[in-house]
């Protein structure tokens, strides 16, 4: 009844239609051979590569019976999903649990996307409200924001797996996400610390972002070319403080820049940064850039009725503002 009780306080529920980590490095030798066969077999074409992804995906699964997905309706954690169903008979669609984490971190478009892959998906999407913009960590955003985040979703996503396990009769359940092997590489991504401490599988881990794109195109996901959209709180300087009001001031930046620029699609990267002092970066594919210069004015003035102080532009860069801890340690 107190895991009842804790689950109707933190969860929403919403009916649309690891084998741990330090386990998964014992078995390191098994798991590079399956992820060498991904590179040897690739030239067979992606069929190969889809085959070996559910034949991996189906050796970390083990004999669990609950499968809960950290799921944000991206590509990456849209292909988990898909593999956990297609690797198992046993994985049926009770027992794949999408889970998506709501805060101001997560964007209404994001909210809106991951309801739809779970749709064509045929399986129900679990919402669960964190609690993170609480914690002083990660609020003071000084570099380890994304490690208190994602220590207080996989303690939401524990709790549905308990719930999970408990309504199924059935003992025993696992953690996934959807970090493939360009993920593993980035040092920005303290994230990782917290699954490996949750014990949280990674099928994707030996999986290029080019390799996941094509399985997902390969069986039919909606999404398979989409733009990578982190959370939010990723478009903070580190040291701009991750409050409601900055997110919301981002979110809303960006429907603006979205909604005017010429060219732009969901494969488009934009972002909208909060620098110190308020003052916004815009930063756009390159093949975007002249018709983002264009747009630069009515930005400027649109953006200070947010509360924004100025805007700059700049072409796209992948974890711009995150990296620049990284840069001063390694100095």
């Amino acid at each position: 009844m107190m895991i009842i009780a804790r689950l109707r306080k933190h969860f929403i529920f919403r009916n649309y239609c690891t084998t741990s980590a330090r386990q998964l490095h014992v078995k390191m030798t098994q798991s590079q051979q399956l992820s060498s066969n991904l590179v040897e077999n690739d030239s067979e074409g992606t069929p190969a590569l889809v085959a070996n992804l559910i034949e991996y995906t189906n050796s970390v699964m083990k004999n669990s019976k609950n499968h809960v997905v950290a799921f944000s309706g991206g590509v990456d954690s849209s292909l988990v999903v898909a593999l956990l169903q297609k690797a198992s008979e046993d994985a049926s669609h009770q027992a794949v649990k999408p889970v998506l984490g709501i805060s101001p971190a997560v964007s209404s478009e994001q909210i809106k996307l991951a309801r739809e892959v779970t749709s064509h998906l045929g399986v129900q999407l679990t919402e669960v409200r964190t609690s993170e913009g609480r914690d002083a960590t990660y609020i003071a955003n000084a570099g380890e924001a994304c490690l208190a985040c994602k220590t207080h979703l996989y303690t939401s996503l524990r709790l549905v797996l308990d719930h999970a396990s408990i309504n199924s009769e059935q003992d025993g359940g696992s953690l996934y996400n959807g970090t493939n092997a360009d993920d593993v590489k980035d040092p920005t991504r303290l994230g990782l610390i917290a699954a490996s401490r949750f014990d949280v599988i990674s099928p994707l881990q030996h999986t290029t972002k080019d390799e996941v794109r094509r399985a997902a195109k390969y069986l039919g996901l909606p999404n398979w070319n989409y733009a990578a959209s982190p959370c939010l709180r990723s478009r903070l300087a580190l040291g701009v403080q991750a409050t409601k009001h900055h997110l919301t001031m981002i979110e809303e930046a960006e429907k603006i820049v979205k909604e005017k620029l010429p060219g732009y699609n969901e494969a488009s990267n934009i972002r909208v940064r909060m620098l110190s002092k308020r003052r916004a970066r815009v930063e756009v594919d390159e093949k975007l850039i002249r018709d983002a210069e264009s747009q630069k004015s009515f930005w400027n003035e649109s953006f200070q009725n947010l509360g924004f102080s100025g805007v700059d532009l700049k072409v796209f860069q992948s974890g711009s503002v995150s990296r620049k801890l990284v840069e001063r340690e390694a100095a």
